[in-house]
């Protein structure tokens, strides 16, 4: 049994922002940790550090010298030909031979195939070592996780437990929390009501003295020094509550529990076929190779949730070629498909964005007829609320701020159906959540291409679709 991992007074920090401080913890031998965060956050650089590579961090990291360290990143640049999942699987053959005692994975799941993804997990789940793993992915941190490190607002926070243990114990806190904000909000009211009523009071205190000092009587002066007193006394406490509410949303922030998102959409559903998605008997390939996909079969009725699945090179991005109208793509036999201008299309790359324009430009492009106020209001249901957020640079947001900017965008027009194409990829938690909100409003028909069951099951999908021997069919849902 080796001696522990020693991580003492770790920190990361840039110019522009601190991304965690003074993170000291010891790493017993069989420990499964998962590193979550916002992206952006340090993770990647944590786990490189770790893994031995120079990074910015600051702080000293002791590994005991007869531990073999196998590390997985997760930009690859090595096999330029092969797709991303094969260049993961190539590393992690290599990080496994080494039969390592401590295994570090940089997000092994994303450009994963359904069979890739289970072979993945039976093999993390088999593994004796110590596992540390950087993760966006549920289904890993459920199975392959015993104890997680958030990194959060500065600081690195270590939960013993799986992720669905801690999205529990997180939603009981923040319950608790608002709970305490309702509360400070009574009290406010009531005080705002009782300051009325002392104010309305020694208003009428002071009116009747006025009368007597005018009449020549003697008027008592106490009414004024009341209502002054009063007011001094009501304004500390109202800055008292203000306060704590300031003290309980710093502490809901930390939770990892996304603000909710409930966008207003606007379908005119009237134009829109019962079924907007149909192809039966369908073949679709290229001039070069016409039997990519030699029979399709699939139907999305209005208002549906469908999901996509298979391996990779199983035809799906043809198929989505072919619903979008691609000039390149060759097809026979019954396709019922939106106009191009009625299909909206989401990908990883938020290749939809103008990196040249502000946040509030882009907007403005899909909406010419809104007023500034109404542009505004609508991104202010997708979180971007304050001047700089509005009026940034496409180019410099998060992945999470484009994933909320494309949706924002569709949005303003509401395509009569919705393709999302593996966009869990490369999101952190808060924006997969978020991207879940926003989609349980969406009015329109959704096709849904992602390996990532979760995701799939929280969206509520009807039917699940497989890619397949060059076919497209309705499948099982135990499939993923």
């Amino acid at each position: 049994m080796s001696k522990p991992i020693k991580l003492e007074n770790l920190s990361l920090s840039f110019p522009h922002k601190i991304c965690f401080e003074n993170f000291s913890t010891l790493i017993h031998y069989g420990s499964k940790i998962a590193i979550i965060g916002n992206n952006g956050s340090g993770k990647t650089v944590l786990i490189k550090s770790i893994a031995g590579y120079e990074t910015p961090l600051l702080g000293s990291i002791y590994i005991p010298p007869e531990i073999i360290v196998g590390y997985v990143p997760q930009t690859i640049l090595d096999y330029p030909d092969l797709s991303g999942g094969q260049r993961f699987n190539k590393e992690l053959s290599r990080a496994l031979a080494l039969k390592p005692d401590l295994l570090l994975l940089d997000e092994p799941t994303n450009h994963l195939d359904i069979y890739n993804r289970r072979s993945l997990m039976a093999m993390l789940m088999r593994f004796q070592g110590t596992l540390i793993t950087v993760s966006h992915d549920e289904e890993l941190l459920n199975k392959n996780a015993d104890t997680l490190w958030h990194i959060n607002n500065g600081i690195i926070k270590v939960f013993n437990g799986r992720y669905c243990n801690y999205k529990t114990s997180a939603a009981i806190t923040r319950n608790s929390l608002e709970e305490e904000k309702r509360t400070l909000e009574r009290d406010k009211k009531l005080m705002h009501k009782k300051l009325m009523q002392e104010q309305e009071r020694a208003s009428k205190s002071r009116k009747g003295g006025e009368k007597k000092r005018a009449e020549g009587k003697w008027a008592p002066v106490a009414a004024g020094l009341k209502e002054s007193g009063a007011q001094t006394a009501s304004g500390k406490k109202f800055s008292d509550i203000s306060t704590q509410k300031e003290c309980i949303n710093e502490k809901i922030s930390q939770l990892m529990i996304p603000e909710i998102i409930k966008p207003s959409f606007h379908l005119n559903a009237s134009n829109i076929s019962a079924f907007p998605l149909s192809v039966a008997d369908g073949t679709a390939g290229y001039e070069t190779n016409r039997e990519v996909l030699t029979s399709i079969n699939i139907s999305i009725g209005r208002n549906a949730k469908a999901a996509l699945t298979g391996a990779n090179a199983s035809g799906k991005t043809t198929f989505l070629r072919a619903v979008m109208s691609d000039p390149n793509v060759l097809t026979t036999g019954s396709w019922q498909v939106p106009k191009r201008e009625n299909i909206g299309y989401l990908d990883q790359h938020y290749a939809n964005l103008d990196n040249n324009k502000t946040v509030i430009d882009y907007i403005s492009s899909f909406v010419p007829q809104w007023t500034h106020a109404e542009i505004r209001k609508h991104l202010n249901d997708f979180l971007f609320r304050k001047n700089e957020e509005v009026n940034a640079l496409v180019s410099v947001l998060s992945g999470g701020e484009k994933a909320r900017l494309s949706l924002a965008a569709i949005a303003c027009k509401v395509p009569h159906l919705l393709i999302l194409d593996e966009i869990t990829n490369n999101i952190d938690l808060l924006t997969k959540e978020h991207i879940i909100q926003v989609l349980s409003e969406y009015p329109g028909s959704i096709l849904v291409v992602s390996h990532e069951p979760d995701f799939i099951k929280n969206l509520d999908i009807t039917d699940i679709y497989l890619a397949e021997n060059k076919k497209i069919g309705i499948t099982p849902s135990d499939i993923i």
